[in-house]
């Protein structure tokens, strides 16, 4: 059974309205038989953090067209995006570029 981890989350850009105004979460995720994947991570984020209106932060099981997302600086989609195992101690970044008008 892998052991739990440690992930901090981060919310920019109007991505943190959605998780009461709070930018910067560090979590533990709990152990399971396998890793952890960003998919996973999406939805324990909806069941324990996200605070309102998820359809602003995910679409499907992934996060919305125009959320940026890095994994330790990188852009996920270098890192393979859903499929990505975390780590102990990866920083996780969303950032929105959807603005209002």
């Amino acid at each position: 059974m892998a052991a739990s981890i440690v992930v901090h989350l981060e919310f920019g850009g109007g991505a943190e309205l959605l998780f009461a105004g709070v930018r910067n979460h560090q979590v533990t995720l709990p152990s399971q038989s396998q890793p952890w994947t960003m998919k996973q991570l999406l939805v324990w984020i909806r069941a324990n953090l996200l605070k309102e209106r998820p359809e602003l932060f995910l679409q499907g099981d992934t996060v919305r067209p125009g959320i940026l997302v890095l994994i330790n600086d990188a852009d996920w989609e270098l890192m393979g995006e859903l499929s990505y195992l975390l780590q102990d101690q990866d920083n996780v970044v969303f950032i929105s570029t959807l603005h209002g008008g």
